[in-house]
């Protein structure tokens, strides 16, 4: 079983960057299409970004297209994700998320990953 420990969360003011990091354990990553998701309290966990398995194909909502960026070192098993001219409403808990899965198929529903990390912080100020 795949474990997942999101880093890299923090403040940050309205126009900045952070990126966020994705460490996975117990399993290497050469066989796991990822995503990157966030959840504001009182509201459901929304899709931010995805990446295939054995592809450099990415993927991300309206939202955030152009300003996120998902990556994954497969050597290092890890996943990252670059986000650039932070709103204050991109500020929410954001977590990584996994499947198995092969070749370039990607996800975007909560209920399509079957592995979580615990979160990571980010807030905008304006």
């Amino acid at each position: 079983q795949i474990q997942l420990v999101e880093s890299g969360g923090g403040l940050v003011q309205a126009g900045g960057s952070l990126r966020l990091s994705c460490a996975a354990s117990g399993r290497t990553l050469t066989s796991y299409a990822m995503g990157w998701f966030r959840q504001v309290p009182g509201k459901e966990r929304e899709w931010v970004a995805a990446i295939p398995s054995n592809d450099d194909s990415t993927y991300y909502p309206d939202s955030v297209k152009g300003r996120f960026t998902i990556s994954r070192d497969n050597a290092k098993n890890m996943v990252y994700l670059q986000m650039n001219s932070l709103k204050p409403q991109d500020t929410a808990v954001y977590y990584c998320a996994a499947r198995i899965a092969t070749g370039s198929s990607w996800y975007k529903w909560v209920y399509d990953y079957d592995y979580w990390g615990q979160g990571t912080q980010v807030t905008v100020s304006s």
